[in-house]
């Protein structure tokens, strides 16, 4: 039986603005942001490998000007709950359950803590930045049970990403690809640790 639940983030709870609000930032597309991408810069960001400062200069090498700040202004005001998730979350927070983040994000997620408090629900305790393991590697999936000293199959895992839940599931944790927050709640009520459909 399910005791542990364990959540992506970006685009599962929370809103992503990779795709519009950070491409807009530097006057570019998400494409042409994509295109000047640093083969490594946002893997070794996100496993916690370089500094914020490290990033931007690999990154944007020419930007004559410092980033971080208006940047992280940017990101505060586009971080949001996805549509039904805050109330969702709370629902599940209070059938008692052990809820965690697994997440591959660098330190904005002290970000996201800050403006919508995510700790009132789960706990941060597997983001990239922190244990140096990104999913779909197993090492994530398997660092996360070691530590909370459970069985794989004591898990129940949450993601928008297919290929992250294939690779949870190969290791025996029950995963659902995020694909809504009535879909998901669909899919908890069948397991008994919501109440009931939406």
């Amino acid at each position: 039986m399910t005791s542990v639940l364990l959540f992506d983030v970006m685009s599962t709870l929370v809103y992503d603005p990779i795709k519009r609000e950070i491409p807009e930032y530097f006057g570019l597309s998400l494409e042409q942001l994509y295109e000047r991408k640093h083969p490594t810069a946002w893997i070794d960001f996100e496993r916690g490998n370089i500094s914020e400062k490290t990033f931007f200069h690999l990154y944007f090498p020419n930007h004559s000007e410092p980033i971080d700040s208006g940047l992280r202004r940017v990101l505060f005001d586009s971080y949001r709950w996805l549509d039904g998730m805050e109330s969702l979350l709370a629902e599940l927070n209070d059938r008692d359950l052990e809820i965690h983040s697994l997440s591959n994000y660098p330190i904005w997620f002290e970000i996201i803590e800050r403006k919508l408090k995510l700790s009132r629900f789960l706990q941060w305790t597997f983001v990239s930045c922190r244990t140096g393991f990104r999913k779909p590697d197993e090492q994530a999936y398997l660092h996360a049970i070691s530590t909370l000293g459970v069985r794989a199959e004591d898990c129940l895992f949450v993601d928008d990403r297919p290929v992250n839940c294939e690779a949870a599931q190969k290791l025996g944790v029950e995963s659902i690809v995020f694909e809504g927050a009535d879909h998901l709640a669909s899919k908890l009520s069948r397991r008994e640790l919501l109440k009931s459909p939406r």
